[in-house]
């Protein structure tokens, strides 16, 4: 299959799901007329789970693998660089450019900040919606932003390139009328409010769960907004990704096995995203991860990067019985069962309900109200 035809094949594939954005047709165009092949590097990274390491795929060697690393899926990220065994940069996941693209309301003429520059070809993406000159990217690492400077020209696409930590946005060119992040951050930094004009728009993976749209208010003391979607990102570069599952699981021997007294067919059924973020919210070490088996059964995986494992199974069905394994000074999966009880005794509410505030010097997390309570994180349950 030829390049052009996995585009299109991919562009089908988006289209069954209902994932080009209807208030954002511009988006859909704009991916057809600067094809993601054109701004991947020549060699992509693929994990092998068996060995449990990022393998090159290099294009001159297998072009149809390469391709197929390219095209994978709506939700599909294509690795782009590997830093100490762990992805740093990537080619993002179609369905989560369109929807932070969407996300963004961005109209011809508007000036954006982009930060995460990568590949390029996001930053291509919002200069032909926005037309030329009018985005500036910040890339922390050199060797990617020149990579991605060259790609950019080769396309056609006016984009002002700079190296630079994107934290402190570019007050250079300040102030922007959007600000697009390509990367999660736990705290979205005070400058990214302070470079974005009142009223304009700030759009970043928050955690590594999902993303917000901020606006920044009017007297340029806060910005508010509703969380838009869920999607995993890559942190900041600086930020401490914890170790993977396995290996914290490797260091640390199982302790407790037990009943888990509630099915798992909420955390992985089609609304779990919102149960998830939830618990994202309330346990923001934890990550967890779910499969759902061939009888419908579900297993979570549950760790804290460092010290602290949980594997939850219910294989024997959605409604089954499930049996908690845990290991470390922590006990991951009675503190899963205790925010899942915080989340339903305060309504359960919803992915879009959730919003997040950033003040000058603080930040937090509401659902329904953004002057209604605050969502903190709970106090770690260690056992030893």
């Amino acid at each position: 299959m030829r390049l052009d035809e996995r585009s299109a094949h991919l562009a089908g594939a988006m289209a069954e799901r209902g994932l080009w954005p209807e208030r954002s047709p511009w988006i859909r165009r704009a991916v057809e007329a600067l094809p993601r092949h054109r701004f991947a590097p020549d060699r992509l990274w693929s994990w092998d789970g068996s060995a449990g390491v990022y393998v090159p795929v290099d294009r001159a060697a297998d072009p149809g693998r390469w391709a197929a690393e390219v095209y994978a899926g709506p939700d599909d990220p294509a690795v782009t660089q590997i830093t100490d065994g762990l992805a740093s940069s990537s080619l993002s996941c179609p369905a989560v450019v369109v929807d932070m693209l969407d996300s963004l309301l961005l109209e011809p003429g508007r000036r954006v900040l982009e930060l995460g520059t990568g590949t390029g070809w996001n930053a291509a993406l919002l200069a032909h919606r926005t037309g030329p000159g009018r985005v500036t990217s910040v890339e922390v690492d050199a060797s990617l932003a020149a990579g991605a400077e060259a790609r950019l020209a080769a396309a056609g696409a006016e984009v002002a390139v700079r190296v630079g930590d994107g934290a402190a946005g570019w007050p250079q060119d300040a102030s922007y009328d959007r600000l697009i992040a390509t990367y999660a951050v736990e705290e979205v930094p005070w400058a990214w409010v302070e470079q974005t004009r009142p009223g304009g728009r700030i759009v970043t993976p928050w955690g590594r769960l999902g993303h917000v749209a901020l606006t920044a208010a009017p007297d340029g003391r806060s910005a508010t907004g509703w969380i838009q979607g869920l999607g995993m990102f890559m942190p900041a570069r600086g930020t401490d990704p914890g170790a993977p599952f396995h290996r914290v699981r490797d260091r640390h021997p199982l302790e407790v096995e037990a009943p888990f007294p509630r099915a798992l067919g909420p955390l992985a059924g089609p609304e779990g995203g919102h149960l998830l973020f939830a618990l994202r919210v309330l346990l923001p070490e934890v990550h967890i991860t779910t499969e759902t088996g061939d009888r419908g059964g579900v297993t979570a995986w549950l760790h804290d990067g460092h010290s602290s494992w949980a594997t939850v199974d219910s294989r024997n069905g959605p409604g089954s019985a499930a049996v908690a394994y845990q290991g470390g000074p922590r006990r991951l999966a009675d503190e899963v069962l205790r925010a899942w009880t915080v989340w339903e005794e305060r309504g359960a509410p919803g992915l879009y309900d959730f919003g997040l505030t950033r003040a000058e010097h603080e930040q937090w997390i509401w659902s329904g109200d953004p002057n209604g309570p605050r969502w903190q994180p709970l106090t770690p349950a260690a056992v030893r």
